[in-house]
């Protein structure tokens, strides 16, 4: 299905410049000429996609990945619905892909929350998962594990522990890239918080090992608020398209003997990963002492030259006025280069967080529970020029200007997007009933916009 960009207003927009960065603030309303429409997702959601149940708690989907024609979910909730039928899955289930999106009877029940679900290559019958739990489809497993997509069941070759929470997975090659809490992983104490896998036996093969350590501390300039604990961790991980290269963030001072604040990013060539020169003083900077790590998720454009990010922090550390500045709260884009690099374009919420993020050839697409687009100049308000776009926005890849606008229940905050060659898929909760989709009710949790 193709779907078109609904017409929308051009702007007439204030640039404030500051070094190589632009910062996007929404002025005066200029005309209502429509701009040309360019293929994107559509503004209409699919419909009978299935949906977070009603159960009085909030429940999240943190994740959702396709193999084959199947989509496999995962996050932290306890019954699914679809259609009226509602289907008790604990942390994890699994349905068609494609219209009518049916409800697979695959059932694995994890005890605890199922942070991340990744496949090797294009093999769907083993799904490796990571998460907080102890215990899969009855079988003892601490935080990770390998399961059979026909059964459910715990694949007992595959080592099937972590001594802490496993955050991201991503399989390369042959390798499963895996970062979390842990500081040992499979028997194995050498990579703490990132590692490699042997996807067969669920061993360290030695492919990462980069002594990641340190977090991210400090105060603000009077030393009366500090950043509250944050222990080191990998958070997220994002294979670039061409799949030579991973960008990881998560908290920490010093990756592979150099140093690197909240994101890095992985070569995956040659007998090892290693540590490349893409870097940015920009992430150095500090948000406000109770959101010390911000940077949590990334995407690639289409061609791997350029990185978008979405980040949380509310603002910036010891905040004085505005523009805001910084990257608290913000949709940003970066080149890809292999060097020390500065930010293309900064778009601001106005303080609040974004926690996903996709990318195509027309759109760069952002979610979390953001209330506006383009505001620079406000702080849990709209200021001058903002413009309404909660839960979810469409950026210009050129510019960061908003162009896409379809809107969505708030929530939580959108923690996951994924492209696919049909369209896009959107995670999310149902915090406070939240479950509308571009103005659709019966999303909660799960949003399909196709193309």
């Amino acid at each position: 299905m193709t779907g078109c960009r609904q017409p929308f207003l051009t702007w007439r927009t204030r640039l404030i410049r500051a070094g190589a960065v632009t910062v996007l603030g929404a002025a005066l309303l200029a005309t209502a000429t429509p701009a040309p429409a360019l293929a994107s997702v559509s503004a209409t959601p699919a419909s009978g996609t299935p949906e977070l149940a009603p159960t009085g708690t909030t429940e999240q989907v943190r994740q959702l990945v396709r193999c084959g024609q199947t989509m496999y979910a995962v996050g932290r909730f306890t019954s699914i619905r679809r259609n009226g039928t509602t289907y008790a899955r604990n942390n994890i289930f699994s349905f068609s892909a494609v219209a009518p999106y049916t409800v697979t009877a695959w059932n694995p029940n994890v005890n605890g929350v199922v942070n991340s679900i990744a496949f090797n290559g294009t093999d769907c019958s083993t799904a490796y998962i990571g998460g907080k739990f102890s215990s899969v489809h009855g079988t003892a497993a601490a935080n990770i594990a390998a399961i059979s997509t026909s059964t459910g069941a715990v694949q007992t070759g595959f080592a099937h522990s972590a001594g802490g929470q496993v955050e991201t997975l991503v399989s390369h090659q042959g390798h499963l890239l895996v970062g979390g809490y842990f500081t040992s992983i499979s028997g194995s104490s050498a990579h703490k918080y990132m590692a490699s896998l042997n996807p067969v036996t669920g061993k360290d093969d030695g492919f990462v090992s980069l002594n990641i350590s340190g977090n991210y501390q400090y105060c603000n300039s009077s030393g009366t608020k500090c950043a509250s604990s944050n222990p080191t961790r990998v958070y997220n991980q994002q294979l670039s398209h061409g799949g030579s290269l991973d960008l990881v963030e998560g908290d920490f001072t010093s990756v592979g003997g150099r140093a690197r604040q909240q994101i890095f990013m992985l070569s995956l060539g040659g007998t090892t990963a290693t540590v490349t020169g893409w870097t940015s003083s920009a992430f150095n900077g500090h948000c406000t002492y109770k959101e010390p790590f911000y940077v949590r998720a990334a995407s690639w454009s289409p061609d791997d030259a350029t990185v978008y990010i979405g980040t949380t922090g509310y603002r910036p550390a010891d905040f004085s006025g505005f523009p805001l500045t910084g990257l608290c709260d913000v949709a940003a884009a970066f080149p890809a280069s292999q060097t020390g690099v500065s930010a293309k374009w900064i778009n601001y919420t106005g303080c609040d967080s974004l926690y996903s993020t996709a990318a195509d050839s027309t759109t760069a697409y952002f979610g979390g529970h953001e209330r506006w687009s383009q505001n620079p100049d406000g702080c849990d308000s709209a200021g001058p020029g903002a413009i309404s776009a909660p839960g979810m926005e469409g950026l210009s890849p050129a510019n960061g200007l908003l162009t896409f606008n379809p809107t969505r229940s708030r929530g939580l905050g959108a923690d996951d997007m994924l492209l696919t060659a049909a369209g896009l898929w959107i995670a999310s909760d149902n915090l406070n009933g939240s479950d509308k989709c571009a103005g659709v009710s019966g999303h909660a949790g799960i949003c399909f916009l196709p193309y």
